[in-house]
């Protein structure tokens, strides 16, 4: 094992990316060139900010020399067909060992390396099938071990998400699940960052490693999927209106695999609460469901959409445009007016408006309002409302949010 093998190896072990905590930010090494999109392109709702809204670094892979698989957008080169069930330190040895197309400096990925090769629009395998061949794994191993408990190891796992499991319960070890080890390199030189957290002074905090920007203080009011897209596409904080609901493998990109309870860091993100924040990401083979993050440890699961969870907004960090969030989402078929409001708001719309729903965002009705276009707000404490418009038929056929001053 080379000496740049051996230095890596460790760094992607003990973290993200490899970590260590340097003052208010963390010091890393970079081995992703750019975080990857999830690959969902279908849509799951009528309310612009979901995943497929947002085509940020589409993956782009390729067959490399009938074994190889070369992944353009972090320019890492990964194993073809993964090699099979093995015990965790097994598929250390045998990535550490391993010698495919002519390279001899494979080993076994990180959990944001693991993580950026899955495809969110494809159910179990949630992976390119035209690139990677199935080979019935349930589990992927990365090199991570628990914090608290290193008798656990991270693994993605066929569905699309990443966990932490004893390492007992694939078959080798004595248990009945299926953990396999895909090998991956690195083609380019790893970056080092000295301080990856910015906090901005203006709320928001950039993270240097993806080119994020990421809300500080996300707060403690839970919200269903739909009404969290909303609020996210209304923020504007820091001064920006381009903030979004991030997809699954950015709002994992926060996780700290050193780190428990929450799994990010609160240096960078003081007073984060420990709890499940949504992603854009839905599930493609139940579509009432979406992705969210669980910082208690780390993992990524789902859940339906009516639940209520957390919601933690990002923007891109180097973008310079910006939307009016009443541009960008302002539903076909009508429109509000003015907003933000503190007395009327008028909806102008091309069909009959039977009913009009006003709900908070934690989805609780505040009222509904029959055959008019004009609302009285008077009475609404100051904040954000979620606004649903019905048709003739009681169908609903549009949502968005309006500000209360």
């Amino acid at each position: 094992m080379n000496i740049r093998h051996f230095l890596s190896h460790i760094f992607v072990t003990i973290g993200l990316f490899g970590t260590q905590s340097v003052g208010l930010c963390q010091s890393v090494y970079r081995t992703l060139k750019k975080l990857p999109d999830t690959g969902q392109y279908l849509s799951y709702t009528s309310t612009y900010g979901e995943d497929n809204d947002y085509a940020i670094n589409p993956p782009n892979l390729k067959v490399s020399n009938s074994t190889m698989v070369y992944d353009s957008v972090t320019t890492l080169l990964w194993q073809l067909s993964d090699g099979g069930e093995m015990t965790f330190d097994q598929a250390i040895t045998y990535c550490d060992t391993l010698t495919l197309g002519g390279f001899t400096d494979w080993r076994l990925p990180s959990p944001a390396e693991a993580y950026s090769i899955l495809n969110h629009q494809n159910p179990n395998p949630a992976v390119d099938i035209k690139i990677f061949p199935k080979t019935g794994a349930e589990y992927w191993y990365t090199s991570a071990v628990q914090a608290n408990d290193p008798s656990k190891s991270w693994v993605t796992n066929a569905g699309g998400g990443i966990g932490n499991h004893p390492k007992t319960e694939t078959i080798s070890a004595g248990g009945t699940k299926k953990f396999h080890a895909r090998a991956v390199r690195s083609t380019t030189p790893d970056v080092f960052i000295a301080n990856r957290f910015v906090d901005n002074g203006d709320g928001t905090v950039t993270d240097q490693l993806t080119d994020l920007m990421w809300v500080k203080s996300p707060g403690t009011t839970a919200s269903t999927w739909e009404d969290a897209i909303l609020l996210s596409e209304y923020n504007t904080t820091g001064g920006h209106t381009d903030w979004r609901l991030p997809n699954i493998k950015e709002i994992r990109s926060l996780n700290d695999e050193t780190r428990t309870q929450p799994s990010v860091s609160t240096t960078a993100f003081p007073g984060i609460a420990q709890s499940k924040f949504w992603s854009s990401t839905s599930l493609p083979n139940q579509s009432s469901k979406a992705w969210y993050f669980d910082n208690q440890f780390g993992i990524t699961t789902y859940d339906v959409k009516s639940a209520t969870h957390l919601v933690w907004m990002v923007r891109s960090a180097n973008n310079t445009a910006s939307m009016h969030p009443v541009e960008k989402n302002q539903p076909t078929g009508f429109r509000i007016f003015p907003n933000p409001t503190d007395h009327i708001l008028t909806i102008q719309s091309d069909i009959i408006i039977t009913m009009v729903e006003i709900r908070n965002p934690l989805g609780q009705e505040i009222t509904k309002i029959y055959n008019t276009n004009k609302i009285n707000t008077s009475a609404l404490p100051t904040g954000q409302y979620v606004l649903t418009v019905y048709n003739q038929n009681s169908q609903p056929v549009g949502r968005t949010i309006f500000l209360k001053n």
